[in-house]
């Protein structure tokens, strides 16, 4: 197992996010007895792992717990983090890592229900967590020691890849690239489908070659070792069909500029969201 717990992990929240990493830390390795969960009405796929584990599981406190937590990690929607937090960062002690993966939610907001010097980190995981190929950059507070920034590293390596970032400014963008990216992604399936049934194709058929292309061309971005520049290029020949689609999609940096936009957009919701 890629880390030890010297106590319970509790985790505060397991909706799709929150349950996909008790999912994937258990497909770790990690030991149930160590997993305490909080949620009032866990979905279906949650509700399943508690069951087929064995795990402790409440729906209204954590009365009860015994010993520090080694880890909170605080998974519910960030407009209700102000009311359920509080009762549960009573329970940290000075070891304890408070592991956020709320939208929005400042290291600033928990580190006022904490003890001082508690060690806090921010992550922003996707949603391509939920089947383990999620990607997740994390910030940590000054008190957060190495030792406990590995501890989240291997947390939210259970779903996906982990990158760090030293400025908590930056996670406003990072939310705006990867934390919102997967549904630009999804978008572009979309405007291809339709744009296939537009020149004459079944919409079934439309909706498949999208999704597929889509998913195998992110599947070989990711494997080849190539920039998705270099892969662009390789694809495109000169005078060909591809081109011809580039032609447009390029024209006066078109796509690019609205890119730039779409997460110039995302990237100023953010601070509204988070106050900064």
């Amino acid at each position: 197992m890629p880390f030890e717990l010297s106590g319970p992990l509790l985790i505060l929240g397991a909706g799709k996010m929150g349950g996909a990493l008790v999912a994937g830390l258990l497909s770790r390795g990690l030991d149930p007895k160590h997993l305490l969960i909080l949620d009032p009405a866990p979905p279906p796929e949650t509700e399943d792992l508690i069951r087929s584990h064995n795990l402790a599981a409440a729906t209204a406190s954590f009365d009860g717990v015994e010993g520090q937590p080694s880890v909170i990690l605080a998974a519910v929607k960030p407009q209700v983090m102000e009311d359920v937090f509080p009762p549960v960062a009573r329970l940290a002690g000075s070891d304890t890592l408070t592991l956020s993966i709320a939208a929005g939610r400042t290291i600033a907001s928990f580190e006022q229900h904490l003890p001082a010097e508690s060690a806090v980190v921010r992550a922003m995981p996707n949603t391509p967590a939920s089947i383990g190929h999620g990607m997740t950059v994390c910030c940590a507070n000054a008190a957060t020691r190495p030792d406990q920034r590995e501890l989240a590293t291997a947390l939210m390596s259970a779903v996906g890849e982990v990158a760090w970032v030293e400025d908590e400014g930056l996670m406003n963008a990072v939310t705006a690239v990867s934390g919102s990216g997967p549904a630009y992604v999804f978008h572009l399936a979309e405007c291809m489908a339709a744009a296939g049934v537009a020149v004459g194709l079944d919409a079934e058929l439309a909706a498949k070659l999208a999704r597929t292309t889509v998913a195998g061309a992110g599947a070989l971005l990711e494997e080849s070792g190539l920039s998705a520049e270099q892969l662009r290029c390789n694809v495109t020949s000169p005078g060909g069909t591809t081109a011809a689609a580039l032609d447009v999609l390029m024209a006066e940096g078109s796509m690019k500029r609205l890119v730039d936009r779409a997460i110039a957009a995302a990237h100023a919701r953010g601070h509204e969201l988070s106050g900064t």
